[in-house]
């Protein structure tokens, strides 16, 4: 892991300028993901996750009202540092905290294999969102041990 590295939960009203930055440069610039389909009403309701090194924000999740992860996003030269590790570990202890007995995600095919290492399942064929193939994922929360 990199030294400096601070995890904090957060809401759009607060930081939605350095969740923006992220989301742009990776969905938006790096995917292609049409900037319409990438702002949503459901960013002012959802839990938001902000990693920041040195103070500059370099990944970022939120978590739904209805338990749905998603807009996880890591900066490209922090990938494969754990930090997306760390960031889904922080969103699933907060979703146990906060009561939920599931949660689930629309994978995007080349993080499958991520998602199953934390147990996740699959739920229905591959899709496609925003001019990427996805899988429908879950998981069910034990709220009484770390898994």
């Amino acid at each position: 892991m990199i030294d400096n590295i601070q995890f904090i939960t957060t809401n759009w009203k607060h930081s939605h300028q350095a969740l923006k930055q992220i989301r742009t440069c990776v969905f938006i610039e790096e995917q292609h993901v049409p900037a319409e389909l990438e702002w949503d009403e459901f960013d002012a309701q959802s839990i938001h996750f902000l990693v920041l090194h040195d103070n500059n924000p370099i990944a970022t999740a939120r978590l739904k009202p209805d338990g749905q992860i998603g807009r996880m996003a890591v900066i490209k030269n922090y990938r494969h540092k754990g930090i997306g590790t760390e960031l889904l570990t922080t969103v699933l202890l907060q979703a146990k905290i906060n009561g939920y007995s599931m949660v689930y995600l629309h994978a995007q095919k080349q993080a499958i294999d991520f998602y199953k290492q934390f147990h996740f399942i699959y739920n229905g064929s591959e899709f496609m969102d925003a001019g990427i193939t996805h899988r429908a994922m879950y998981k069910l929360l034990n709220n009484n041990n770390k898994d």
